[in-house]
């Protein structure tokens, strides 16, 4: 008779902690997930973005956040958190006032964004879309600068993400739920 199998041990917050500030590190149903910050391309997109969506990042608007850290419930171990850490996020400040005073977010943003890098592109497309998805995450974005691409994501009533769009290249464009700006895809991609 073989050996009994060995019990896989949930990965912690402590294990989180340990791992360098040089890294990202998220949690997602007791696994670890570590992967690098991003190349210069993913820097640029994410900063240029966020410089993009500025104007809505004012009192009456939103609440547009560079990385913060979310917790939410893991629904397999009811004393664990699910540990995200998107690029870009966005609340609606009628749904969030004020920014909480702890080290991370507990309230399901509105609106996320990540920016896709080769070594990230399946963590961020299936394990995390899923755990947003089941956060009632109204809206996605997933960004691709290899590809100069942004596709816009819709949580349908059934929980289920609706693909709305992908953008190319130069394109200026209004997209949900920014409606209110153009943005200029262009300024995305490094030149």
């Amino acid at each position: 008779m073989g050996q009994p199998a060995e019990k896989h041990r949930r990965a912690t917050y402590a294990d989180l902690e340990a791992v360098p500030p040089h890294k990202v590190a998220e949690l997602i149903g007791g696994e670890l997930h570590v992967t690098s910050r991003g190349a210069p391309r993913h820097a640029n997109a994410r900063g240029a973005l966020l410089v993009e969506l500025g104007p809505l990042d004012r009192p009456g608007g939103w609440w547009i956040l560079n990385g913060p850290e979310l917790h939410f419930p893991d629904p397999s171990s009811p004393d664990d958190s699910d540990v995200l850490v998107p690029d870009l996020v966005g609340w609606r400040r009628e749904r969030m006032p004020e920014l909480p005073e702890t080290a991370y977010v507990e309230l399901a943003p509105d609106w996320v964004c990540d920016v896709l890098t080769e070594s990230t592109e399946e963590l961020k497309r299936e394990l995390k879309m899923h755990v947003y998805a089941r956060e009632g995450v109204r809206h996605a974005w997933l960004v691709d600068p290899r590809k100069r691409t942004l596709e816009a994501h819709t949580l349908l009533p059934s929980g289920a993400w609706a693909l709305v769009g992908t953008h190319r290249e130069a394109a200026r464009l209004r997209i949900a739920p920014f409606q209110a700006i153009e943005l200029d895809l262009a300024a995305l991609w490094a030149k």
